[in-house]
């Protein structure tokens, strides 16, 4: 008999909950759960192809994964071909944070995430998003960390409490902010002294990957560019650490406001 369960296992890198083998992956995606991301071996058959059609009806992203990959992230459990990552909170629509902001009377406060791409630096800056007051954050289904326990951790726990929204486009996200009168501002070297800038209203602040900085398409849609001034020999910070700086220079200047 096949070995479907659900485990957290350490052979993982990123200690992910496992949902393992395709009666329980089924069932997983027929209930609701909120799954981070499906691994497939391209080459199974059977059943794997309707799990593979209810994770695209849900938009779960999906990898094609070799059968050694797969046996060495369930530690040798019997995996038939596919296994389910479980994510640490359930993703919410860009709608709903807009809506969290409405609900507490305040101009909109929403981190936007560029291709953060290590659980550690997503983890960190949803940790100080919620510390600042931001009303959610936005991550992008490619090319970016997800809602995993290493996320989770890292953030203390405030993955719990933040909204996490989750968008196939980023751009195309950015431009129904600002439909909603959300100014965007972009985090690169070569804008505006952080400090000079008004960072009051209803604002997104886009935070770029760690290695490139935000994408072309994503900095063409931002109102306004900004930066931290750089004294040292280093010309760039860790992406968390920078947008600590960014988020609680917005969080001071709303309170001077008040």
């Amino acid at each position: 008999m096949a070995n479907d369960n659900t485990k957290n296992t350490g052979a993982d890198e990123r200690e992910r909950q496992l949902i393992i083998g395709r009666n329980a992956v089924t069932e997983a995606l027929k209930s609701g759960m909120a799954i981070d991301k499906l691994y497939v071996n391209p080459t199974s058959g059977g059943s794997v192809k309707n799990i593979i059609k209810l994770a695209k009806e849900r938009g779960i992203p999906i990898k094609d994964t070799q059968e050694n990959k797969l046996s060495f992230m369930c530690g040798g459990a019997a995996h038939q071909g596919v296994i389910a990552s479980a994510a640490c909170a359930e993703y919410v629509t860009v709608e709903d944070i807009l809506e969290k902001a409405r609900q507490m009377g305040e101009e909109p406060f929403i981190i936007i995430c560029d291709e953060i791409e290590d659980p550690h630096n997503l983890g960190a800056i949803i940790r100080t998003a919620e510390a600042a007051g931001a009303h959610g954050v936005i991550i992008p289904k490619r090319r970016s960390a997800s809602l995993d326990t290493t996320v989770y951790k890292t953030s203390a726990g405030a993955a719990s409490w933040l909204p996490v929204a989750r968008v196939a486009n980023l751009p195309s996200a950015i431009d129904k902010l600002k439909q909603c009168g959300v100014w965007i501002y972009g985090t690169d070297g070569g804008g505006e002294d952080y400090t000079k800038a008004d960072l009051t209203g209803a604002i997104g602040l886009v935070i770029g990957s760690e290695g490139f900085g935000m994408g072309r398409l994503v900095k063409e849609k931002c109102d306004c560019i900004v930066s931290l001034p750089m004294k040292g020999k280093i010309n760039s910070l860790n992406a968390s650490v920078a947008a600590g700086i960014f988020m609680y220079e917005i969080a001071r200047q709303r309170t001077m406001k008040q």
